[in-house]
């Protein structure tokens, strides 16, 4: 579906486009990914891993731009949204700025995919819009809504959208992993709490699950994909063995657990060998054969949380992670 098609990342300079655009130009070999950020800085490293490689461009503009958006649109089969204001503290500081991005920004790049007549758009979203408790995760909830109902705005097989939803994503910036890699010969490691428990899931594995989403998407699915737990003071053992682990406190708007489906979501969610599907409840969606496919629905009460889950990483697994990403975690 890829192959030959143009691409485009809102955000691209993050983390996840660091990630998906060279596995995405070494398995489907796109005509085109274009990389569509506010940061120039960004762009100018990034554009140094790819200066031999004409398919990759990349394009200065904030998607609180909707005239921006429009104009780098044109072309563009498919898009991933991956631009947003993530940092918790930063968003309850500055609540306004936060939501002309996460949701302002949403609404814009689905009236511009639509106006270009774009096939599809995944958005990425995160644990903390599921039952979220800071403004963060309550944007993310909405931008999560606002893809969904996208697409009653759309007649016939036009644009379609869809959203991918992940947790603690080891090795990107502002996860856990850096950050425990950086201080680990200070001699302690701070720890907000020792019940805490988080999902641990690889660049890799969110790239797979967007490009798994592209396949199979009809509009309207949230898709979750099944990871291991690991509780972070596992993860700090694993990092730094003979440091002393102090207890901090949880940070304001910080969960203990990390819930990816709520028990309210239970009645519409699907479960599949390697992933969740949350069906839309609007529009009779949730029991459409096209969107549920070979699908079991999950009983009722269900939820996934990084406490309950069946799949743990142990800490000799994390090891080996850590030996094979050395480069990315002392970036």
């Amino acid at each position: 579906m890829l192959a030959g098609s143009t691409i485009l990342v809102t955000g691209g300079t993050g983390s996840f486009g660091n990630a998906f655009v060279p596995m995405t130009l070494a398995k489907y070999n796109p005509k085109k990914i274009i990389i569509y950020s506010r940061d120039e800085m960004k762009q100018w490293e990034m554009a140094k891993n790819f200066y031999d490689d004409n398919r990759v461009r990349f394009f200065i503009g904030d998607v609180r731009d909707k005239d921006r958006l429009y104009r780098a649109l044109s072309g563009v089969d498919y898009v991933v949204h991956a631009a947003a204001s993530k940092i918790v503290p930063t968003a309850e500081y500055n609540p306004f700025e936060c939501i002309k991005t996460n949701i302002i920004g949403a609404m814009n790049l689905i009236d511009a995919s639509i106006d270009q007549g774009v096939k599809r758009v995944v958005a990425l979203s995160t644990d903390k819009a599921s039952s979220p408790i800071n403004l963060y995760g309550a944007t993310k909830l909405a931008s999560d809504k606002v893809f969904v109902a996208g697409n009653a705005y759309v007649s016939g097989d036009k644009t379609r959208f869809s959203v991918v939803r992940y947790g603690n994503v080891m090795g990107s910036r502002g996860s856990v992993m850096p950050f425990f890699w950086s201080i680990k010969h200070n001699g302690v490691m701070p720890i907000t709490d020792t019940r805490m428990t988080r999902f641990m899931i690889s660049l890799e594995q969110g790239v797979e699950l967007v490009w798994h989403a592209f396949t199979d998407m009809e509009g309207g699915e949230i898709y979750v994909k099944k990871t291991p737990s690991m509780k972070v003071t596992d993860i700090a053992k694993t990092v730094a063995p003979e440091a002393e682990q102090k207890v901090v406190g949880i940070r304001p708007g910080e969960k203990l657990h990390e819930q990816m489906i709520s028990t309210e979501d239970s009645y519409y969610t699907y479960e599949y060998p390697c992933y969740y599907k949350i069906l839309p409840p609007i529009h009779g969606l949730n029991t459409d054969p096209l969107r549920i496919k070979d699908g079991k629905l999950v009983q009722e009460g269900f939820s996934y949380t990084s406490d309950n889950n069946k799949e743990w990483m142990s800490k000799e697994d994390l090891q080996v992670w850590i030996d094979n990403n050395k480069v990315k975690l002392e970036e």
